[in-house]
Formats: C-alpha cells, structure tokens, sequence
C-alpha cells in the first residue's frame, strides 16, 4: 500500500491528510478518493501492527466511506468483522483501531461483529443494511469481507419486495421533516428531498435489481453536491450539511462561483435531477410490485403466458398503460411539434404522470414550433396550465428533459433562480406554475380564463433580468405572447397584466384608499373592467402561490375594497372627496368625553369578514382601535410605542382633528387604526388607556421598555439585513404628501418614524403598515400643520432625516 510506511503513525497520517485538503489543484472527486485512500492506507496500517497476520478478521468500510466518499469532515464508518474464534484478541485490536481515531478529532461511526450478527443487524435496522450494500475491504481477512459482501446484497434482492416499501417510507417522512432541497434557502445538503440521502436510496434501489433510476446527470448531481459539502466543511471546519445563509458567500468563493445565488441556483438544479429521478425509480418500483402480485392470479386465471398490457388512447398519438401516460406506437415526435404539449395536457387533464421513455423519445424528435404557434399548441398550453395540482408533475418532467426550454426560451432565465426573502416558498420557476396552479381555480370568475392562466405563467418572467422585474417582464411578456399566438389585443392585457401584477395589492395596503388620486391612479394604469378583473385574479392566485405570510382575510379585504372603487371609477362615477366623510355618532361620543376629561379614550372592536358559507364563522380580519385625545404634541409615537409594547401589530392609521360641536371648547385628534394582535388575546382596553396616559405625560419611557425586551432575546447570527430607505411617492395624492419607508421589520418601528416625523414638525394624516415577512413597507400621508402637502424640497429633506434616524 502506498504510503503505509510514510503515514501509519497519527502523527504522518494528520500531516498528510492537511496537506492534501489544503491542496487548490485537487478538488472534487480526485481529492475526495485521494483523502479515502490515505485514510485506508493509515487504518490498514493501524490494522497491521494490532493484528500482524491475523485471519479470520478484517477492516471494513461502510457508508459514505465505503463509497470512497470522503468530505473533509466526515465520519468515518467502520466495521470490524470477525468470524468469532478470538474474541479477546479482536477487542484489543480494536481498541488500536479505534483511539487513534478518536485522538485525531475524527468522528467515528464504529462496531465490532460476526458475519451473522451483521446479517442479523442488517434484517432488523434498514438503515444498517443499507450502508453494508456499500461495504468496502480495507485490511484483513478479504474472503471473510467479500463473504459478507455477498451475504448482504442476496439478503437485499431476496428481501426487496418488502425492505423497499419500507425505504420508500423512510424517504417520505425524511422529505417531510427536512423539507425539499430545491426551494430551501438553508438547506440540508443530505437529509432534504433531493439530497445525497436519496441517491443514496436509488443505488439500493438500483442493487435490488427490481428497477433502476435514471442515469443521466445523475452521477454528476451527486458529485456536484459532494463539491458543495466539500466547501462547506473547509470553510466551516466542521462536520456539518447545512448550507446556512451567513456561509454561502465563502463557500461560493471555495468553489469559484460567482456569489452565493449561484451557488444555490448549482445546487437547486443537481436537487431537481435527484428529486426527478426518485420520482421515476419509486414509481416504477411501484409497478413492478404490482405487477409481480398480480401476476400469478392472472397466470392461474388465464392458464399461464403473459397478458398484453392494456392501452386507453388519450389523444391523439397519446395512450395511458399502467397507470402512466405514453406514446402510441405510431407516434411520431419528429414530424408532430405539437406532440409534448398534447401528451401533456393529456396526463395533467388525467392526473397521471408522464412516462420516462415517453419524455425522452418526445425530446429527441422534438423540433421549435413556428411562430406564432399553432392555435393547437396554444390550446394545448393552456390545458396543461388550468390542470390545476397534476400539473407541477407534468412540467416537471417536460422541464427536465428540456423541453420546457425549447417551447420557452426565456424559461432558462428563472429555472432553479432562488428568492432571498422568507415570504417566498419557492425557486422563481416553481412559483410561476404554482401560479399558474392557484389561478385554473379562479378561471370560473374571469371572463377570459386563457389570459389569466397566461399571466400567471409569465407574471415574474423578468426576474431573470436586472432593474424591476416587472418592467422587464412587461417586455418578455408581450414577446412571449405574440409568439403563442395571441392577437394584438391580448397581448397587450397579458403586458399588462405582468407590468402591474403588484399593483393592487401594493396600492391597497400602501395608499390612502379614500384619497381620489389612488383610484384614479389605479383606474389609469389597468384601463378596462375586464383587465382588472383578470388582474384581480392574478393577483391573489401570485400571493397565494408566494407562501401564507403574503395573503391574508385582511389583504384580501383591502384588495377587493381597492377593485370596487376602481371599478365604480371606470364605471364612469366620481370617487367622493375624503374631505366631505362625517364623523360618525361613535366619534362624537367619544371625543366629547375626550374633552369632558381631558385624557385619552379608547373603544375596541373586533372586525370580521362575512362568512363564505352560512354555516361558517367569520374569519377575522383585525380589531379596530379608535382612540380620541385631546390634541397635543407626540400622539403618533406614544401610541405607537404603547401598541408595541403589547405586541399589536398595525395595518393601517389615520389620524386627524375632529371639529366639535359649536359651544364645547378644545380641539380633539382622532386615530382610527387597525391592528392585529402578534399572538395571544388582546390587552384590555383599560390597560391600553393607562400605558398611554403615561406616555403622553412622560412618566412611561416607551425607548427604555422597548430596548428591555429586545435585549431579552437571543440574537441569532444571519445575512446583515439591508440598511432602510426612506422616499417620496411622486404625484401619489393632492392632499398630502406620501413618504414610503422600507426597512427592516422590528418591534417599535413604527414608534421610531412616528417619533422622526414628530421632530420633522409634520402632521401625520395616515399611515399605512405593510409587513411581508422581515420586511416592513410604511407610507405616511404627512401635511403642513395648515393641512397642505409638503412642498418638494422639503419633503425631501423630511425623508432624508427620517432615514437618518432609522439608520441611527
């Protein structure tokens, strides 16, 4: 063995195994076996000297090492076999074997067995008999290893109609605990649906002879997420799988990508094969124990031979067999460019999945469709897309034979493209057809269902470019539109569509819904009833299809209040001036006791959206805190700062004077405000009244309170969030200015702006709170103290201080 003599001792075996990982010309698969073969060279000679000449024992490696898979931090598995005729000996041996080992800082995974207590381990532990199927000789008795080797694997095929379901199973439930590797932004490099566990899975699959995975780009997926665990433990130093946020830069910068979104784009695509073609193999393991079930009753019924596999046509050139969609014999790929889309359609309509075979034949004769397409094709599209759930499958599976990529060039722009904010479940290409999923059932409510679904599929097509994406996608968009077929008309909904497919939900927990200049806005940027009905859709199927912090009852409330005032708006009709709104008898009341005692007054109401069946409940949509106090200085931060302090996240504000009635002295502010509490119950309305008497006399010092309980969580290490900013809205209402802040969310933020915008000597007419997971998106409606909005330089200057203080 090379090297034996050089590296037995711990001592040489450290020294050349450091100067191997700090090597930058071998990497990968090279250094990986190299540091294997070191390894096994040291333990043989571990071996060696504890056991000089020794039969019937030997050294075997199991597992990862067993496949000479060796990342720089990882355990080594061990198993010492033996034949039971020297169990002292044995023990000693494996005492030197194992401390060196442990001296060396190395995790070991070790134990010490006969061949048939390792066959019997490997019957009861699924997980024990798995890494055996890759045990390797490393010292010892060699017919003793090989044996076992031998054991083991006719153990395996014997056992696999029954150890398979069983591994199937325990795939299923790791994929539920650790999630979907593709989609996480943290993730498990090996437990996570799509990692090196599940390739892992296949080989034992593929040992079973009952089936076999697909074989293209699978090696290289696996060894492309070994590289990325390589990285992760050299620029770690530790034995870890997970690829947190805060060591994605540096492991990017090991493997020479670019930056950390390329690195997780490498690793969301080696996932989507490895998830693709567990897929595959577990569905056909599937058929073939069906089938092998089946078959002897049929024999016995039929009096032996093999029955002809039953084949449905589906359409044209399309069958369903076995509960898979295929090709008809006479199919012709080749000369049939609609074939991929048809056959498609078909299985999503069918909710079967697509064949392998068929997929791969349709690739290999595939040919780009004219443009504009077929009105065939077109069609054939949009059934694929309003399928509803079978869908997801069936692109899929046209997406990882390229088909996808050739029916839609720009698709490759946002394939495996991760998005950096907590809100989003998915890649950018998932979330698209999880779109497209979400609006087929809103297709009953749309006039015209094949521009929604349309939408839905391109609506974030331009987050593979730079500058806004919607923008860009506006652009794609109508390219891509054109090119399916649509006439000039449509494509210019669908452009639409995509340009302002955050428009609604923007406007509506962003802007001041009572101020005319908001719904003119909106009604001049969609144009027609029909465009925003159609983007109505799209936009709850896109936040419903972004994950469940981007809906809401309340955001859906607000949405649809939006969509009824812009309607009205195109409709013909005026919206009402905000000036001419009355206060209501619950106002006058209590601003009347406002002044009667010169203190705050507070009333709160639970608010609640009809039910959608009778016989359900409301669903909540917040509670409405209206609070009356005399006027006065620093009301916007003291409330603020009170409803932080117990934990009542707001949605939205308005402030403003109420004219009292002639003959009562003073002059009362009105806050009309919603809120939700963070969790638990609601404070009692007394204990709100109370802190807020304190606050606005000074003797609550609302800083202090809110700096105590941030000090009393844990910081967590993380991406260094971005710093806030702080901008005016352009011409976005003639009654006040609009200033927009962006920043990070916290307990107490909207305190601090309330407290900044008091120290601007600004009057704060609304505000309008929206949080989508960390992040906070604010507009204040803000006036002079005469009431008129803020001339340009010195709104300006108001957001500059303002961003100041919150970077502060």
């Amino acid at each position: 063995m090379h090297g034996q003599a050089e590296n037995s001792g711990p001592g040489g075996y450290a020294a050349a195994r450091l100067r191997l990982l700090n090597e930058k010309a071998r990497s990968g698969p090279p250094r990986r076996s190299a540091l294997a073969g070191l390894t096994d060279d040291w333990l043989a000679g571990l071996f060696a000297a504890g056991a000089p000449g020794a039969r019937g024992v030997s050294l075997v490696a199991v597992g990862g090492y067993g496949r000479a898979e060796l990342s720089p931090r990882s355990d080594l598995d061990l198993l010492l076999l033996h034949d039971g005729s020297a169990t002292g000996a044995v023990s000693a041996l494996a005492d030197r074997l194992w401390y060196p080992v442990w001296d060396l800082g190395l995790a070991l995974d070790h134990s010490v067995r006969t061949p048939a207590e390792a066959r019997r381990t490997a019957g009861e532990d699924l997980k024990v008999q798995l890494g055996l199927l890759d045990a390797r000789h490393i010292a010892g008795d060699l017919g003793l290893t090989t044996a076992l080797r031998t054991t083991v694997l006719a153990d395996w095929r014997n056992q696999a109609p029954k150890r398979l379901p069983a591994l199937r199973e325990l795939c299923e439930e790791r994929a539920a605990r650790q999630g979907e590797l593709q989609y996480l932004l943290e993730p498990d490099l090996k437990e996570a649906r799509g990692g090196l566990r599940d390739v892992t899975a296949l080989r034992a699959v593929a040992a079973s002879w009952l089936a076999d995975a697909p074989r293209e780009g699978l090696a290289e997926a696996r060894s492309g997420l070994l590289d990325v665990r390589d990285a992760l433990h050299l620029t770690t130093g530790r034995a870890t799988d997970r690829l947190a946020l805060q060591e994605q830069d540096q492991v990017a910068a090991e493997l020479g990508l670019l930056d950390a979104d390329a690195l997780l784009r490498q690793v969301y695509e080696a996932a989507r094969v490895i998830a693709y073609a567990g897929d595959v193999t577990w569905r056909e393991v599937g058929r073939v124990l069906r089938s092998r079930s089946v078959r002897p009753r049929l024999r016995a019924m039929l009096g032996g031979g093999k029955p002809a596999p039953e084949r449905s046509p589906l359409a044209e050139g399309v069958v369903e067999q076995d509960g898979e969609v295929m090709l008809a014999r006479a199919a012709r790929p080749d000369r049939d460019p609609v074939l991929p889309l048809r056959a498609a359609a078909a299985a999503a309509q069918a909710g079967l999945p697509l064949n392998l075979h068929a997929v791969r034949r349709m690739a290999a004769g595939a040919r780009a469709l004219p443009s504009p397409w077929p009105a065939e094709a077109r069609q054939q599209l949009l059934t694929l897309l309003g399928s509803g759930r079978p869908t997801v499958d069936v692109w899929e599976a046209l997406e990882a034979e390229g088909l996808i990529s050739l029916l839609l060039p720009d698709w490759d722009r946002v394939r495996c493209r991760p998005q950096r904010n907590a809100v989003h479940l998915w890649t950018v290409d998932r979330h698209l057809i999880e779109t497209a999923v979400r609006a087929s059932a809103f297709t009953r409510r749309v006039s015209r269902p094949d521009l929604l679904l349309i939408a839905a599929l391109l609506h974030d097509i331009g987050k593979g470019w730079p500058g806004d994406h919607s923008v860009a996608g506006e652009v794609i968009a109508r390219d891509v539109a054109a090119r399916i077929g649509f006439d000039p008309a449509d494509v210019t909904v669908v452009a639409t569509l995509v340009r302002h497919h955050l428009l609604l939900v923007e406007t509506a927990t962003r802007r001041d819904l009572d101020d005319p200049a908001t719904v003119r806005s909106v009604a001049e940027a969609v144009g027609s009833p029909g465009t925003l009905e159609l983007l109505h859709a799209l936009t709850e199927a896109d936040a419903l299809a972004t994950g469940p912090a981007a809906w809401s009852s309340w955001r859906a409330a607000l949405v649809a209040d939006l969509v009824k005032r812009v309607s009205a708006v195109l409709a013909g009709q005026t919206p009402p001036d905000p000036e001419e709104a009355l206060p209501t008898a619950q106002h006058e009341r209590l601003a009347l006791e406002a002044v009667a005692t010169g203190a705050p007054v507070l009333s709160l109401r639970a608010q609640t959206e009809p039910a959608a069946e009778p016989s359900d409940d409301p669903e909540p949509l917040g509670v409405e805190l209206l609070i009356a106090v005399p006027e006065q200085a620093g009301v916007l931060p003291a409330v603020a700062g009170v409803l932080a302090m117990h934990r009542l996240t707001v949605r939205t504000a308005e402030l403003r004077s109420l004219d009292l009635p002639d003959g009562v002295d003073g002059s009362v502010l009105l806050l009309d405000w919603r809120v939700a509490a963070e969790y638990g119950s609601l404070p009692q309305a007394a204990r709100l009244r109370a802190d807020l008497v304190r606050a606005l006399d000074g003797s609550l010092d609302i800083s202090a309170r809110l700096a105590e309980r941030d000090a009393a969580y844990p910081r967590r290490r993380g991406v260094v969030a971005p710093p806030p900013r702080v901008t005016v809205a352009p011409a976005a209402s003639r009654h006040a200015t609009v200033i927009e802040v962006r920043a990070q969310d916290a307990p107490g933020l909207l305190f601090r702006i309330g407290r900044a915008l008091e120290d601007a000597a600004v009057r704060v007419r609304s505000a309008h709170v929206s949080t989508l997971g960390a992040n906070a998106v604010d507009a204040f409606y803000v006036t002079q103290e005469q009431g008129v909005p803020l001339p340009g330089e010195e709104a300006v200057a108001v957001a500059r201080k303002l961003e100041e203080a919150l970077r502060a």
